[in-house]
């Protein structure tokens, strides 16, 4: 069965020195504050589109990695996953790195980096980001 999530931003003003405001409507679990200042600078307690991929993301692959995992007969205990976006003024998202470090009983670290590298290519966001370089650093603890 298909979902469908909804979140819904609200600006005012123009680029540099407007602001704006992104719910997160699905959940309800908040509303959160944006600017580009807050985009191309410092975050200042701000959100950024990019920090918002990042946690889509390093999810996504999480859940993508624990599936593949458990279904190669080697469930995790856990993983831990960041998701870097980098963000050029000018250019766009330049790029994502995706480090993770996961533990993994009965399986080794070369298993392991394929099993991430699979889980990379194949989480539905990857797939939605294809178009931006990805990168990945898999740790086994």
């Amino acid at each position: 069965m298909a979902t469908t999530r909804k979140a819904t931003t609200h600006w005012e003003g123009n680029l540099l020195e407007g602001k704006g405001s992104v719910a997160l409507e699905s959940s309800g679990t908040g509303t959160f504050d944006v600017s580009w200042p807050s985009r191309a600078e410092q975050a200042n307690g701000k959100t950024s589109p990019e920090e918002l991929i990042a946690a889509a993301h390093s999810s996504c692959f999480s859940m993508a990695l624990s599936h593949g995992l458990a279904q190669a007969g080697t469930p995790p205990q856990q993983v831990d996953t960041s998701a870097e976006v980098t963000f050029q003024p000018g250019t766009g998202i330049t790029g994502i790195h995706l480090t993770v470090t996961a533990v993994v009983p009965g399986l080794d670290a070369e298993g392991f980096a394929a099993a991430a590298e699979n889980a990379k290519q194949n989480c539905p966001v990857s797939k939605a980001l294809a178009g931006t370089e990805i990168t990945l650093t898999a740790n086994l603890a």
